[in-house]
Order: C-alpha cells, then structure tokens, then sequence
C-alpha cells in the first residue's frame, strides 16, 4: 500500500477525534509520508516491511487488544513512541464501539504500524451493543470474566464428571422455585443455604454443591469485579455441564477418539448458540431459603405431577422432554417414563433421534433454549455487575 493511501486512511480515522495533539500527530505523519511517497515513486521499490516473528500473534477479524510493541516506524521520530500509545488507545476504544461498520481493521494496522507500534488483534464479542467508549471498556471486562469463569466451571467439572447430572440437577432445582404469582424464587441462589440444600428434593446434591463452592473460590480470588453471585454460579456450571454433555456425544459418534470429536463438536456443535445465555450474567442472590414444597422429588413424581410444575413456570411438554437429563443420573430411565405420557412422548422421540445424528441440532438447540429461560425466571440482570473503575487516558500528556 502507498503511502497516499496511508495518508488519507490516518485522515479519515484521525479526523475523526475532535483532539488537537492527535492532528498535530497526523500533520508530522502526513509531511513525512509525502517525503517516502516522492522516494518511493523514483526509486520504485517499496518500503521494506518486518515480517512477524514465530511469536506473534495472527490477527482475527473479531476484535483487538491494545497490547503494542515497538517497531521500526516509516513516518513518525522514534521519540514520539511513549506520547503515541494513548493515541493508540483512543483508536482502539473508537474501533470498538463503533456500530456503524465504517471502521476497518486494516486502517487501524495501517496508521499504528506508520506510528511505529504493532497491534494484536484477539478474539471479541461484537454483538454487544456498545454505547460509548466507557460502556466498551466496562463490557470487555465483563466478557473477559466471564470467560475466566466458564474455564474455571469446565476444569472443575472435568475433573470430577461423575458430578455433572447433580450439577444440572442442582441448577433445575434452585431456579425451579420460581412461583408467577408472587414473582419470588427463581435461579437466585437460595439452596446454597443449609436448610435448603438439606431438603428430600435436593437429597444427592451437596457434593455438586461442595464442587461449586471451590470454584467460587477460586474465582473470587482473580475476580477484579468482586465475588461471583451464587445465582450465576450454579447456571454457568450447569452451562459447563450441558456443553460436556455435548462434546461427550461427538466423542462417542468418533469412537470415542477426542480429538476427532472436539473437531465434529466444534464444526457442527451449538455453541453459537449460547449469546443470549450469556448475556445474562450478573443474577442477584437471595438472602434466604426459598419457601418449601416448591420443587418435586422428581425420582418420586409422575409425569403428571412433572408437567404440571413445568406448566406452573410456563413450559410444557417439549421443555420437559428436552430437559430430561436434569432429573437424575439416569437421562434413559427418565425418558422412558417420560415417553409413557401422550403429550410428552412425541418431543422424546424428536429428541432421541436427534441425538442419533451427527449434529444432533434440535436438542442442542432447544435445550440451550429451554436452560436460558429457566435460567432467568424471575431476575433482573444487573448488566453493570463484575465491572470496575476504568483507567482513563490523560490526553495532556500526549508527547508532541
């Protein structure tokens, strides 16, 4: 690319701030960008570039860090690099909010590497809605938690897969507390409290909960944005859970070869279905145990007795059928009971079949569906939860 070209992309980008040092930056920049382009046009050879190094990273198309390095710059004095970084970050932070599409990762590498600094770019969640630069940079931290957690749920429970039925259990039972009438229960936590946790219902439950309760331990000792609420928790394991149920399947579809069955998962799997699941993240906690006689010994119930505390929530047949590995260890004894029932015998067979493909999409999909819903009955999502004060840019100190 000429250096015209580099020009006029650091105008449109620069111009676009209402800064003074950055102009005056994009002055120097643009005088000895004509200097290289009349030297580039007599000698016609083109600038020499630095190839990455084995170390870098690759870009990607989904978003960037504002990690730098210093390299050899074809435009700007070397001495300007310290007063050039907060620049960078500006770039950056209007990159990113920037909903409008007219911004291109090419124009950012273009004008950082005339700077003389290279810039990473790393995997981003652009889907969120970004508001300004603050509400970015508030909402990365949060999407930067939440993966710590998710990493911390699944690590645990690979360890200790012989507890992920209790897990998905656990998660059901304490968000199916929910009463429509009163608008109290829900997935809030409360059957961490000893006298809930001790209930017939949840009898079998307190080594997944013993489990939980080291994650959050571990979770809340790296967490810049204080500790993680019990309610989220316990959802997110049981989103950990259901993916390893998941990835379990494809692993047995590839005879039971790992790597050829995170590939299948990965390439036909469902995991681009969990964005609204995760935007759900910053559930309040209750202060107390949820009223008894809420939830059902589900060993104990009949189908009947089954539906009708899924309609009392909202749901019907299909979300009973498609939930059927929450109600115990067993997913094929609860089916075949399940199956017994007129209603809910035809979502079973949907969804057995569906098990039996590669793909097995409709009952990935609609059990991501049904857990999301489940998993936010009766909360108010605090979207600002797990944030934390933002350093800001002092643009007095930019160098000239």
């Amino acid at each position: 690319m000429g250096s015209t070209t580099l020009v006029s992309n650091s105008k449109r980008i620069v111009g676009r701030f209402k800064v003074e040092p950055s102009l005056k930056l994009l002055e120097r920049f643009v005088i000895k960008s004509k200097e290289l382009e009349q030297v580039g046009q007599s000698s016609k050879r083109k600038p020499p570039v630095k190839k990455p190094s084995r170390d870098e990273k690759p870009p990607s198309d989904q978003g960037v860090s504002i990690e730098s390095q210093r390299i050899k710059s074809p435009v700007c004095d070397q001495d300007l690099y310290p007063g050039l970084l907060p620049l960078c970050i500006l770039l950056i932070d209007q990159y990113l909010v920037d909903s409008s599409g007219s911004w291109r990762r090419e124009d950012l590498e273009v004008l950082f590497k005339m700077m003389g600094v290279r810039i990473f770019f790393v995997p981003f969640d652009k889907d969120i809605d970004m508001g300004s630069t603050a509400e970015a940079r508030q909402r990365r931290k949060r999407s930067f938690n939440q993966s710590k957690v998710k990493g911390t749920l699944a690590t645990a429970l690979k360890g200790n897969p012989d507890l992920i039925p209790s897990v998905l259990t656990l998660a059901l039972n304490d968000a199916i507390t929910y009463d429509k009438a009163t608008k109290s229960g829900g997935p809030n936590g409360s059957i961490r409290f000893s006298s809930e946790i001790s209930r017939p219902e949840n009898k079998n439950l307190a080594a997944a909960l013993s489990l939980l309760e080291e994650a959050k331990k571990e979770i809340d000792s790296y967490s810049k944005g204080g500790p993680i609420s019990y309610s989220d928790l316990i959802q997110y394991a049981a989103q950990s859970a259901v993916k390893s149920t998941f990835l379990s399947s494809a692993i047995r579809k590839c005879g039971g070869n790992q790597e050829k069955g995170t590939l299948l998962y990965t390439a036909y799997g469902s995991s681009g279905q969990w964005g609204l699941f995760d935007k759900q993240f910053g559930r309040s906690d209750a202060e107390q145990p949820d009223p008894e006689g809420r939830v059902p010994q589900w060993e104990k119930s009949s189908v009947v007795e089954m539906k009708n505390k899924f309609s009392a929530i909202g749901f019907g047949p299909r979300q009973l059928a498609v939930m059927s590995a929450f109600f115990g260890p067993d997913q094929s004894a609860t089916e075949a009971l399940l199956a017994s029932d007129p209603d809910v015998l035809p979502w079973v067979q949907k969804y057995q079949r569906s098990r039996e493909t590669v793909s097995q999409t409709d009952y990935e999909v609609d059990l991501i569906t049904t857990l999301t819903k489940l998993s936010s009955l009766g909360q108010q999502i605090n979207y600002e939860a797990y944030t934390y004060p933002v350093k800001k840019v002092d643009l007095s100190k930019l160098k000239l």
